[in-house]
């Protein structure tokens, strides 16, 4: 008789378990969106660091929504377009305020600096702080399970696949500076590789999803229910996003000018650290559980994303508003670019040999701050030429590898890692 109560006794625990981490989830991103919905939806104007930090935490709160609704989704949804709709999904969140600057820069010149501002900042902040804290983290977890000698992350071969689209866009994204302008016909060169990409790992060998916290409780809803939910989940944290996407962004500069800060400064760190924040926050924690290497890789093929799909889209948002085929960058914005590009190469110089090292990842986190006392043309310059030349050394350093990770996308076939472009997200 005891024999038979344990299995229900189990059931029973486990379904009181999902259900209080469903609604306990439900619960907190609720408490943060409702504010910023009441706000959008009345009509009100409050102060612009309030709206701020309102508008903030809402867009904060619907990427969790977004990423846990994205994994539950793998179990019913699979092969190269589930991949394509996915991995743009995913990128809604980040996308979003760029892609608004963008738009509004076609018909208001002075919202250009804002697009060229939040696109480096977003990818400077994931390869400068994502992949370094990622790796350190990963050591020190190493030398705790008596590891002593752990000194780095070893990258899988297929990650060689995202290196060399990264490294390909890498090199055609010197154009930006270059010519001074985004230029709508790079864009489309940009959109047609990231698509190139999308159909390469959506047709690799499908890893099986390994959800945890909401998105695992998620996948073991019933299958009808489970779709009805996600599908849910999918809708609402879309309308939010776009709800808050515009006045989190007019709000992000009226602050600066109100506290005082640098206006371009802020758009460029405080917005994508916001939209990025959940991608942070879980490749950590995978980091810190001992899975270093899964989380690294979805890291790279997050940069892959927004070195080519964020990119080429800016110049298309500009033109739908009313702007030309071109988005022009003043000297400021070239230098930003410049310096983003040179710190893409240095990063994929630096893992050529599949090997994330502890050195690699020391310098890229201590060029990322020390960036931030540096107010002249003449400083950034300097910081292109340090990351050009820690490039040159790695390329040489690493040069019998250059070959392979330059045919790699066009050869063969990428696994596709669970929760692509994003792993499981933890509950918040």
């Amino acid at each position: 008789m005891l024999a038979t109560d344990r299995p229900a006794a189990t059931v029973s625990t486990a379904e009181r378990s999902r259900r209080r981490t469903l609604a306990r989830s439900a619960f907190i991103t609720a408490a943060f969106i409702a504010p910023a919905v009441v706000v959008r939806t009345l009509g009100l104007h409050p102060d612009p660091v309030i709206a701020l930090l309102i508008f903030g935490a809402a867009v904060v709160s619907a990427s969790f929504l977004l990423a846990w609704a994205a994994e539950a989704a793998q179990i019913d949804v699979s092969g190269g377009m589930a991949t394509a709709v996915l991995a743009l999904i995913a990128v809604l969140p980040e996308y979003a305020v760029d892609l608004y600057y963008a738009y509004v820069s076609g018909h208001n010149a002075d919202y250009t600096q804002y697009a060229a501002a939040n696109m480096t900042g977003s990818n400077r902040l994931l390869m400068g702080l994502g992949w370094p804290v990622v790796v350190l983290v990963s050591i020190v977890v190493a030398r705790k399970a008596g590891s002593q000698r752990a000194t780095g992350l070893a990258l899988q071969p297929s990650n060689r696949v995202e290196l060399g689209f990264l490294l390909i866009a890498g090199i055609i994204a010197f154009a930006i500076p270059a010519s001074g302008q985004i230029h709508f016909g790079l864009g489309l060169a940009l959109l047609a590789w990231f698509g190139f990409y999308l159909y390469k790992v959506g047709h690799g060998d499908v890893e099986e999803p390994d959800l945890i916290g909401t998105a695992a409780a998620l996948g073991e809803l019933p299958d009808r229910r489970r779709r009805i939910v996600v599908v849910s989940l999918f809708l609402a944290s879309g309308a939010v996003i776009l709800l808050c996407a515009k006045p989190f962004a007019d709000n992000l500069v009226a602050a600066g000018t109100e506290l005082g800060i640098d206006r371009f400064l802020l758009v460029q760190w405080l917005a994508p650290l916001a939209s990025e924040a959940p991608e942070f926050i879980v490749a950590t924690i995978f980091a810190a559980r001992g899975k270093g290497t899964a989380a690294i890789a979805t890291l790279i093929s997050s940069k892959v994303n927004q070195w080519t799909l964020l990119i080429g889209s800016l110049p298309i948002a500009h033109l739908l508003g009313g702007g030309g085929f071109s988005l022009q960058l003043d000297p400021r914005q070239v230098e930003e670019v410049l310096l983003t590009a040179t710190q893409t190469m240095m990063g994929v110089a630096l893992l050529l040999a599949l090997r994330f090292q502890r050195g690699a990842a020391c310098a890229l986190l201590a060029l990322f701050v020390v960036q931030f006392p540096i107010a002249t043309t003449h400083g950034r310059l300097l910081l292109c030429g340090v990351y050009t030349a820690v490039a040159v050394v790695a390329l040489v350093r690493y040069r019998r590898n250059l070959p392979a990770t330059v045919r790699a996308p066009f050869l063969g076939t990428a696994v596709r890692h669970s929760g692509h472009p994003h792993h499981p997200v933890p509950d918040p």
